[in-house]
């Protein structure tokens, strides 16, 4: 995790919020599990994901979309130091922070509200302290310790929103590779919706449509 990353005052929000990420074991707090291959803390709310797909379709429609995936993970330097690395789908964009050896799992915290993201280890200057770049489901948002990683879920209130960068005026991608993504989400959207096909070999000319609007928007669950 390294070194605060600092960028300039327009960048930051110093205000703490109430949106905090809460072990699964403990009703309050936001400390980690002591296990940091089982850890996994959620925003204001527990949910619960229930699969309620079939069985016969659903090892077919779990192969399309796997070719839908990002193919890589995104990386946001900032003097030559990676702050974190990052992708998106339909619904998530995930962030990824390589944590620093020698530091207990519980003294790892994270906090997610709907527009701002706060993190770091306790008792020291928080390492990001972020607006996001849109808003964000945060009983559906979570953080996990995975190894030596900390996994930051956040849930789109926006579902299909193609995000240039998890934060606000840092690293956005430039215009073609965000023009990639905006289609790579287009066609995860065809795929969701027409579970019978396979789009991973679609293409598109010209410019791509937003995938929240075209053709009368995504669907209701």
């Amino acid at each position: 995790m390294g070194r605060p990353y600092k960028a300039g005052p327009t960048d930051i929000r110093q205000g703490r919020g109430n949106g905090r990420g809460r072990d699964p074991s403990r009703r309050n707090g936001n400390e980690a599990n002591p296990n940091p291959n089982a850890t996994e803390s959620r925003g204001a709310e527990e949910t619960e994901r229930g699969d309620d797909k079939q069985p016969g379709s659903s090892c077919k429609t779990s192969i399309m979309a796997e070719k839908l995936a990002p193919e890589k993970r995104h990386v946001f330097s900032h003097n030559g130091q990676t702050v974190f690395e990052w992708d998106q789908t339909l619904e998530e964009v995930n962030i990824y922070i390589k944590l620093p050896p020698n530091v207990r799992p519980k003294q790892f915290y994270c906090k997610i509200q709907s527009k701002h993201v706060e993190l770091g280890i306790k008792d020291n200057p928080p390492y990001l302290n972020h607006d996001l770049m849109s808003p964000v489901k945060t009983d559906c948002s979570f953080w996990t310790l995975e190894d030596d990683i900390m996994h930051i879920t956040l849930q789109k209130r926006d579902k299909g929103q193609t995000w240039p960068s998890p934060i606000q005026g840092q690293g956005q991608l430039d215009p073609y590779a965000s023009d990639m993504e905006q289609k790579r989400l287009m066609l995860q959207r065809f795929q969701e919706e027409n579970p019978g096909f396979d789009f991973s070999q679609a293409q598109f000319t010209g410019n791509c449509p937003d995938p929240r609007t075209f053709m009368g928007g995504i669907r209701s669950d």
